[in-house]
Order: C-alpha cells, then sequence, then structure tokens
C-alpha cells in the first residue's frame, strides 16, 4: 500500500485506471477518461494521498493554454459572425446560470458544490479549474477553502455522469422525437442539399475525385480554358496527349479531334462532363497526373462566409484550375467538404491536386500549414507566462469580485496567441497532435490531483444532498437545451441535423456529437456542433469564478 501512496505512482495509476473505466460504454454513452480518472482519485484518495499544489496548476496552466490556442481561430470567427448557431452558446449560459441561482437559494448550496454543479450539469471540465482557483482567493481559513474545493470534485463527479447522459439522451433522443424528424433521413437529405455524392457509393468506396481519359473528338477547336471555364470549371484537363506524346496543357492550348484529354475532377462532375466527349479511352500507363495533398490555413477575409462552388467564381481560371478541396478540419473535427459547405477562418482544408496548381491557389486562400511536429517551445513558455500575469488583473462590480485567474488568463493568452498563429503559421506552432496531448494530459493531471485531495470530504456532501444533486443535474443540462431546441427550430430556422449538433456543441459534449454523427450516418451535425463548441468551449470556463461569485452575493 505504500508504493500506491507515493504521489507519482498514485497519479499515473489514476491515469491508467481512470482511463480504462472511461472506455466503458452503455449504449451511446462513454463517460471518457477524465471522468474516470476522477472517480479513481476519489477512492485512492481515501488512502490520503495528495500531489503538490504546484503541479496540479502547472497541469491546469497547460491545458487551458492548449485549449484558447485551438479555439482561437474559430473562436473570434464566430463571436463576428457566427450568430446564427452561436447565440445557442450564450443561451446555454444564461440557462445554467438562472438554474443555478434557483438551486443556491432552494438548497443552499456552498461556493464548491455550486461550482461542482455547474461543471458536471454544463459537461466542461474546465470550470474546475478557473472556479477551484476563484474559491483559494476568497478570505477564509485554508481548511475552510479546502473543504469547499473537496465538495467541487464530488459534485462535479456525481453530476457529470447525469448531466452526461441526460445531453446524450436529448441529443439523439428527446430532441429528435420533439422536432419529429428522423435524424438520418434529415441528415442524408441535407447532405443531398449542399451537394453530396450518392450514399450508396460512399459505401462501396467509391473515390470522389476521380480522373477519366476521352478523345476529344467534336470539342476539338476549343481551347482547354474554354472548355472548363463552360462547366464553370468543376473539372480540369490534366493531361492532352497528341502523337502519342502527353502533357500538361496551359488555358491557351487548343484541342484536337484526335486528343485524348485526362480530366479530373469530383465524381459527379465528370460523369456530368463525359457527355461533351464522344468516346471514353484507357490511359496509357505512366502518363497519369501526379496529383498531391497539401494543408492550408484559411484566412482570407473575403472567402470567410463563403460556400465551396462559390471559390470558383471568386478565383481567376487559373488559380482554380486543377485543385480541389477535399478535406476541411475545424476545431479538429472533420466537416463535410461539399459544394454547398459554408466556409470559416481558421479552417484548415485539404487541397488536393498537382503541386503547381495548389501552389498557384493556395495564397488566395490563406497560408499553408508547414509541414513540421516541432512545438515552439518559446511561444507555448511567453503565452502561458502572459496568461498568468493576466490572471492577476481583478474587477469588483458591487460586492462581486471577478477576477480571470490563473485559468482565465491563460484561456485568454492561449485564444490570443492561436489566432496570431493562424494568420502566421510560419511561428509559434503546436502541431495538433501535441495541443491535444497538452490538452488531454493536462486536464487529466489536474483533475487526478482535485481528486486525491478530496479525501473523506466527499461522504459528506453526498450524505448531506443525497439525490438532490443528480435531480439537478438533469434539469440543468436538458432545460437549456430544451429551450435552444426551441429557440433553433422556430425562431433561427436551423436544420434539424445542425440544430442538434449545435446543442451538443453548446454542452462542449464530444460523446453527444459522437453518438449523434453515428446516428446521422455523416457528419453534417458537425456544421453546428463546431459554431457553439468554439464559443461555450470559452464561455463556460469564465464563468466558474462568477458562479464562486454568485454564492457570495446570495449568501
Amino acid at each position: 500500500m505504500a508504493f500506491i501512496e507515493q504521489p507519482v505512482v498514485a497519479l499515473f495509476l489514476c491515469l491508467a485506471l481512470g482511463y480504462l473505466i472511461g472506455k466503458l460504454r452503455i449504449g451511446p454513452i462513454q463517460i471518457g477518461g477524465v471522468c474516470g480518472t476522477l472517480f479513481v482519485a476519489l477512492a485512492i484518495g481515501q488512502l490520503g494521498v495528495t500531489i503538490d499544489a504546484d503541479l496540479k496548476n502547472t497541469a491546469f496552466a497547460l491545458f487551458i493554454f492548449a485549449l484558447g490556442f485551438t479555439a482561437g481561430p474559430q473562436f473570434f470567427t464566430n463571436i463576428r459572425g457566427g450568430w446564427r448557431y452561436g447565440i445557442l452558446s450564450f443561451v446555454e449560459v444564461g440557462a445554467v446560470l438562472l438554474l443555478l441561482v434557483g438551486a443556491i437559494l432552494l438548497f443552499g448550496l456552498d461556493h464548491g458544490t455550486a461550482s461542482g454543479l455547474f461543471a458536471g450539469s454544463a459537461t466542461e471540465s474546465a470550470v474546475l479549474g478557473t472556479a477551484s482557483d476563484a474559491i483559494a482567493r476568497l478570505a477564509m481559513p485554508a481548511a475552510e477553502v479546502a473543504r469547499l474545493q473537496a465538495n467541487m470534485a464530488t459534485a462535479y463527479s456525481v453530476t457529470y455522469l447525469f448531466g452526461l447522459v441526460a445531453i446524450v439522451v436529448f441529443t439523439t433522443q428527446i430532441g429528435p422525437l420533439l422536432l419529429g424528424v428522423d435524424v438520418r433521413e434529415a441528415s442524408a437529405e441535407l447532405a443531398r442539399q449542399l451537394g453530396a455524392e450518392d450514399d450508396s457509393d460512399k459505401e462501396n468506396g467509391v473515390p470522389e475525385i476521380v480522373s477519366r481519359a476521352f478523345l476529344a473528338g467534336s470539342n476539338a477547336g476549343s481551347s482547354v480554358g474554354a472548355l472548363e471555364n463552360s462547366v464553370n470549371g468543376v473539372v480540369t484537363i490534366g493531361r492532352v496527349g497528341r502523337d502519342g506524346v502527353f502533357s500538361e496543357p496551359t488555358a491557351e492550348t487548343v484541342l484536337e479531334a484526335d486528343d485524348i484529354v485526362l480530366v479530373i475532377g469530383r465524381r459527379r462532375a465528370v460523369i456530368a462532363v463525359s457527355e461533351r466527349f464522344d468516346q471514353e479511352v484507357p490511359m496509357p500507363a505512366g502518363e497519369t497526373v501526379p496529383l498531391v495533398e497539401r494543408e492550408v490555413v484559411l484566412t482570407r477575409r473575403e472567402v470567410n462566409g463563403r460556400r465551396i462552388r462559390d471559390l470558383r467564381r471568386m478565383a481567376s481560371a487559373e488559380q482554380r484550375r486543377g485543385v480541389f478541396i477535399s478535406h476541411i478540419r475545424r476545431l479538429g473535427q472533420s466537416v463535410p467538404s461539399l459544394p454547398g459547405t459554408t466556409l470559416q477562418e481558421g479552417d484548415v482544408l485539404t487541397l488536393y491536386g498537382t503541386e503547381a496548381a495548389i501552389a498557384r491557389a493556395a495564397p488566395a486562400l490563406g497560408h499553408p500549414l508547414p509541414a513540421t511536429s516541432a512545438t515552439d517551445f518559446i511561444m507555448l513558455g511567453l503565452g502561458i507566462v502572459v496568461g498568468l500575469g493576466l490572471g492577476e488583473l481583478s474587477l469588483r462590480i458591487g460586492a462581486l469580485n471577478l477576477t480571470l485567474g490563473t485559468g482565465g488568463g491563460a484561456l485568454v493568452s492561449g485564444l490570443v496567441f492561436g489566432w496570431l498563429h493562424m494568420h502566421r503559421p510560419q511561428y509559434g506552432g503546436i502541431p495538433p497532435q501535441a495541443a491535444q496531448f497538452m490538452k488531454d494530459f493536462g486536464l487529466a493531471t489536474f483533475i487526478a490531483a482535485v481528486g486525491l485531495s478530496v479525501g473523506p470530504d466527499a461522504f459528506a456532501l453526498l450524505k448531506q444532498y443525497g439525490l438532490v444533486l443528480p435531480v439537478l443535474a438533469i434539469l440543468v443540462s436538458a432545460v437549456p437545451a430544451l429551450i435552444s431546441l426551441y429557440i433553433g427550430h422556430y425562431l433561427l430556422k436551423i436544420e434539424a441535423p445542425i440544430l442538434l449538433g449545435a446543442i451538443a456543441g453548446q454542452h462542449c459534449s464530444t460523446p453527444s456529437i459522437s453518438a449523434l454523427v453515428s446516428i446521422a450516418g455523416n457528419s453534417t451535425p458537425v456544421i453546428g456542433y463546431t459554431v457553439t463548441y468554439a464559443i461555450s468551449n470559452v464561455l463556460l470556463p469564465l464563468m466558474g469564478p462568477v458562479v464562486v461569485g454568485l454564492v457570495g452575493m446570495l449568501d
């Protein structure tokens, strides 16, 4: 037992067993590694094991900065122009705070219990850090601060599970029932409206971007550029073979009847264009066009808010030749790259085409992402230090003393540094995989430290409130979702799959969007999810000190 009581051993045992428990699945619901880590830490904490507070604060600063860094581009974009979906995040925050005020008045919740209820019901673990920091700043004895922080961790561990179940069930079952829609059918119809290919082709593994060779035939006398422009540039002529010699044509190349032309484009477009040619022919071996993929971060303001199909009308004939958007990554989530998909500043676009074509098109969209896996520790260290400095600032509004604290300051700093990196990707880089590790390890370590410090106080809180906390968790989780459902459907007229995804995002619930995408059969719900997730992932953690202040005002 003495071996387990060593802090380092206890920490990694919490992570290992916690993530093992987090893999357990009941239907579409999986509690995840962070909540599992807290459960294990609460148990091991009964042995009296504690982790140094400096390690806990360091881990949380690392997590919250990485969270802000990855969310920064989309957060500022959506705050500026994503109100149609983003307003639901403000509905979430407002409704949860109002429900919390009622719970505080009815049940006399203390600072820690109220903060834990807020974090667990909204399934936003980051609130624990900002609220814990605010509790530590209260003018109370150290023993009382420790008790309140223990209550926060216990309340979170209880309410998170019920809040998670509530939001998953709501987005996948109750929401569709109230809207009277079949999520799979509605998602398939939405995908078709956005220009998706036939679902059966995807199931059979048919590639979306294809190439086919034809005899020029009746197109003789037409230039390559005129032929491409006649179909709005949806396909490109990648090779022209004449007298057995194949070469890359220019827009001015004039076709002859016996020329073999290699047509490249999305499958549906190539099939449509094939009707313009007299005969399809096999392409000689070794004469295909070498195509590559390159990632570009979207920064051009005039492109923000435009649909993919609009880009071809905006670009010059030379810019759009031979390049296609094959994938879109937004906040780490894959967004459907369909002709009707609306692009956002900060999106990472995967361009598919020849090296020359991508080199022509990339500057019109933004900045190519450098192919590096190295983390810029200068930027990382400086960003966290700036955030910690911001956390020392405070603002008093009547009896409410608001301060960003360590977590809020690092979050704001991460947002700004992430936005700057979007515009200058060659500087201050944190690769997506490294940022994800920082978020996962930082949060899990912080949660483990919090759980280990709780000790026997956990059982005292459970005995005091009994079933009150689970019931409150379900209400605080489901009521804001219900309000957003009716606002989104009747006032904002948001399509059902996108609306349900936006509700999952306003709750920052990754399990919900995973279950929803599985039911939908495509990724259209992610379109709404990424907008509200970017905003809520910033707003909810900043509410930690507000919750602590509200309890002080209502006492």
